[in-house]
């Protein structure tokens, strides 16, 4: 199908896009890599009267190291993520969370941002940033506030932004030692939508599990943390029990509603499964008991 008549503006900095915005009809929408937003024009299900394209505003764009981490611009590419060196170095789960993000097209063109601030439930990035505890920088003409991204995704496409708000950054917490960090999920096809995924950060002391983040997605609204795995796993060494334990336990903060992919009880299956694969694999690391 063809897109709705729409019309077009390109702002090349921040000052330019909040006066671009402020002079826009209510229904502008703004557009990044357009790997969500393209699609619903050309199926009629959205049709904003004006489009606002970021995509040539520097402040937005770059992988910066800081003293605590990584600075990434809300208009990083997946493949930026999947082939950077201090990615793949500081927030290793954010690389392999890239890798399984569609195929090579959509992440050479989808944004870091522009998935965030969509908040699909089914997205990855979503659950790596919980996961890892990263932080959201919006920015608007009041100038930047930061969200800890636990609180960031509020509902179905939902988040916390303000009306005035864009998502400008995101800052991720370079990863210390004895963190382990994991991500799986079953599709149906590689680059499909997952049915089931989890991300995984654990952190160890003295070969027990000091500190453990499960983030489930495409089994809920949101990205949907753990809390009872994550107590299962909390003081504990990782082994085959513990593994057992916290996969018994996801039940408790999961309720995956059924839909054309399966029933609810198919997927907290599917869950545990994931659960068992992930922390299995630290295991077979060998650095989990260090």
């Amino acid at each position: 199908m063809k897109w709705p008549a729409f019309a077009y503006a390109k702002p090349t900095t921040l000052d330019a896009l909040w006066a671009e915005r402020a002079a826009a009809p209510a229904d502008a929408k703004l557009l990044a890599g357009g790997q969500s937003l393209l699609a619903t024009l050309a199926f009629r299900l959205s049709a904003p009267s004006k489009l606002i394209d970021i995509t040539a505003i520097e402040a937005l764009r770059g992988i910066a190291v800081t003293d605590g981490g990584l600075r990434l611009g809300a208009l990083t590419r997946h493949a930026d993520l999947l082939r950077d060196a201090e990615v793949r170095r500081r927030a290793p789960l954010l690389a392999e969370a890239a890798g399984l993000i569609g195929h090579v097209a959509i992440r050479n063109r989808g944004t870091l941002g522009g998935s965030l601030a969509y908040a699909d439930p089914a997205a990855e990035l979503p659950a790596c940033m919980i996961a890892l505890g990263a932080t959201i920088v919006a920015a608007s003409p009041r100038g930047e506030r930061r969200i800890p991204a636990r609180l960031f995704f509020t509902g179905l496409f939902e988040t916390a932004l303000a009306e005035d708000e864009i998502l400008a950054a995101v800052e991720v917490p370079a990863a210390q030692p004895g963190q382990m960090t994991g991500i799986a999920e079953i599709a149906r096809r590689s680059g499909d939508f997952a049915m089931a995924g989890l991300a995984c950060s654990l952190a160890f002391t003295r070969g027990a599990v000091s500190e453990a983040r499960l983030v489930f997605f495409a089994l809920g609204d949101t990205a949907v943390s753990a809390a009872s795995a994550n107590a299962a796993l909390a003081g504990q060494p990782l082994s085959e029990a513990t593994i057992a334990a916290a996969a018994e336990a996801v039940s408790d903060h999961l309720d995956p509603p059924a839909d054309l992919h399966g029933t609810s009880e198919m997927k907290l299956h599917l869950a545990r499964v994931l659960t068992r694969r992930v922390l299995r694999s630290f295991l077979a690391s060998g650095s989990a008991a260090a």
